[in-house]
């Protein structure tokens, strides 16, 4: 139990990994809302290993992104910590034709990630609609961005 349980830890961990990475060179994707931080990206799935995929059922693909949303609250010393939240939202094209987004949670360790999959269009700018909710007795947070995918085929 404890090897599957380190196994599946460096596995998520590699998975926000190769996140991170694959967007280091654009601006930090993130919305502050009060003492909230939404951070998000959007990446093609044929970055992550193959482990990485298949630890969390994730299909790699030309054809397949990942849109990865997480929640942290700033607390009083400076330091954050995740927040469970909820996520709905969908992805359209430029005729405005919509995907929704079935988002799952993953928890690993003091970090909690909202991923979903959906396809690729090429050479297109996709638009990401979400509803973030961090906090059940607000309305959710409307957070949206635009990203285009260049697919080598």
């Amino acid at each position: 139990m404890a090897i599957a349980t380190l196994r599946r830890f460096s596995l998520l961990t590699l998975l926000m990994g190769t996140l991170l990475s694959a967007t280091q060179a654009a601006a930090e994707q993130m919305v502050r809302v009060g003492e909230y931080e939404i951070h998000y990206n959007a990446i093609e799935t044929r970055f992550l290993t193959s482990e990485v995929a298949q630890a969390n059922s994730i299909q790699r693909s030309i054809g397949h992104g990942l849109v990865n949303v997480s929640v942290r609250e700033r607390q009083p010393d400076g330091t954050t910590r995740p927040v469970n939240a909820s996520v709905e939202g969908y992805v359209s094209d430029l005729t405005d034709t919509r995907e929704p987004l079935s988002f799952r949670t993953v928890h690993d360790g003091d970090a909690t990630y909202h991923l979903a999959t959906f396809t690729l269009r090429q050479d297109e700018p996709m638009r990401f609609n979400l509803d973030v909710r961090y906090d059940r007795n607000e309305t959710p947070e409307p957070v949206s961005f635009i990203q285009r995918f260049y697919i080598e085929r």
